[in-house]
C-alpha cells in the first residue's frame, strides 16, 4: 500500500461528509464505501477514556464507524471474561486491507482480530 504523510489535519484535506472516524463506540457497524476517507484514531479509549474517539469524532461533525464486530463474531468463554471490540491501529488496517482484498468480513475480522479480544467467527 502507497501512503503519504504530511503535517495537515484531514479536516483540512477532505470535505466533511467525505470523512468517517472509526471509533468502537459508533452504533454504525457497516461502512465501506470507496468514495470515503476514514480515519484511524491513535487514541486506546478502551478503559482510561472511554469513548473518546466518538466524542472527537462528534465534535468535529464527523460520520463514525466501526468494525463490525458484533454482526460477523460471537463472544467467546474465556477464564478473564474478557471482550473488546477495540483494537490497535495496525489490528484495524490488517481487518480493513484484508476486507479490500478480499471483500469478505468473515476473512477480515480473521486476519485482524485476536483471539485474546474475547471473539471468534462461529464455526
Amino acid at each position: 500500500f502507497q501512503m503519504d504523510t504530511t503535517q495537515e489535519s484531514y479536516l483540512d484535506l477532505f470535505p466533511l461528509d467525505a470523512i468517517v472516524y472509526l471509533t468502537p463506540d459508533s452504533e454504525n457497524g457497516k461502512y465501506i464505501d470507496p468514495n470515503k476517507v476514514y480515519v484511524l484514531g491513535g487514541l486506546v479509549d478502551e478503559s482510561i477514556h472511554k469513548k473518546l474517539t466518538l466524542q472527537r469524532a462528534q465534535e468535529q461533525s464527523l460520520q463514525t464507524a466501526r468494525l463490525p464486530i458484533r454482526e460477523y463474531m460471537v463472544k467467546t468463554v474465556n477464564t478473564k471474561n474478557y471482550h473488546s471490540e477495540t483494537l490497535a491501529i495496525n489490528q484495524v488496517f490488517d481487518v480493513l486491507s484484508t476486507y479490500y482484498e478480499t471483500r469478505s468480513w468473515p476473512a477480515a475480522l480473521k486476519a485482524g482480530v485476536s483471539s485474546g479480544k474475547g471473539y471468534v467467527l462461529p464455526d
